[in-house]
């Protein structure tokens, strides 16, 4: 099963993913917080977790810590992220209308538990001054293994702008990776390919990439796209670069002759 959704998800948790899942095969809960104002939602767990705020007002609580946090939307802000290892209680009580994406996995390694702020998870254009700018994106990488080795997760969102191509040269890695998209009207769409195959996206789509498929993203024109990613380190090989399709790969020379040809 290479996706799931789109859905429309009610208030509370819902899990969309799971570690033991074996048609999934992704080694990862993942799932969606809804919540309203005046709700409350608590956990702790024997699990690394962590918990991206798409959009909302919320107060967390943690080891001791206490912080109101805000984010207007996932498409012009960057995130904010709670960052817990096995143990740690999480409470978020929820100021307004606020969302959610929940990850967690199972981790040995302690490690201190950290709150992601959006200046350090600021946006970075990729792919700009090349391909006719066709694949220009923002990436927001919120914490792998260069700034998180300890962790068995890799977080980041990414934006796609209307009509373009993302998370290209194609590219692999035998780690697991889920998507989760977001469209700007929220009827928009767009399409992943998975190798040979291709997936229509929508509004509330998952993906899963966990065969170590080929994975670009296109999103209709019209249409802004925004997609969380999480990948799950494998024991003993960490994700740390994707190996791209050699034979692609030109395209991102910024003297690339691109038909029509301009002198």
């Amino acid at each position: 099963m290479h996706i799931k959704g789109p859905a429309k998800y009610p208030y509370g948790y819902t899990a969309i993913a799971t570690m033991d899942n074996k048609e999934q095969n992704s080694l990862m809960d993942f799932g969606i917080l809804r919540m309203k104002k005046g709700d409350v939602f608590s956990e702790e767990q024997q699990l690394e977790r962590a918990y991206l705020l798409i959009s909302g007002d919320v107060t967390l609580e943690w080891d001791g810590n206490i912080q109101t946090i805000q984010r207007e939307n996932c498409f012009d802000y960057s995130p904010w992220v709670l960052h817990v290892p096995n143990g740690v209680k999480v409470t978020i009580t929820a100021n307004g209308e606020s969302e959610f994406t929940v990850h967690r996995t199972d981790n040995e390694r302690s490690f201190a538990s950290k709150l992601y702020t959006p200046e350090e998870c600021a946006s970075e254009r990729r792919g700009e001054g090349t391909m006719r700018e066709t694949s220009t994106r923002i990436v927001r990488t919120v914490f792998d293994y260069s700034n998180a080795p300890y962790s068995n997760l890799v977080v980041g969102e990414v934006i796609g702008f209307p009509g373009k191509w993302s998370s290209y040269p194609p590219h692999d890695h035998p780690q697991p990776e889920i998507y989760f998209y977001r469209f700007l009207p929220e009827n928009g769409y767009g399409f992943a390919e998975l190798s040979e195959d291709v997936v229509k996206t929508h509004n509330n789509s998952t993906v899963f990439i966990t065969n170590c498929e080929t994975h670009p993203q296109t999103t209709a024109p019209g249409y802004a796209m925004w997609y969380l990613w999480v990948i799950r380190h494998l024991d003993g090989n960490p994700y740390i670069t994707p190996r791209f399709v050699p034979e692609h790969t030109w395209v991102t020379d910024k003297d690339a002759k691109i038909w029509p040809y301009e002198d």
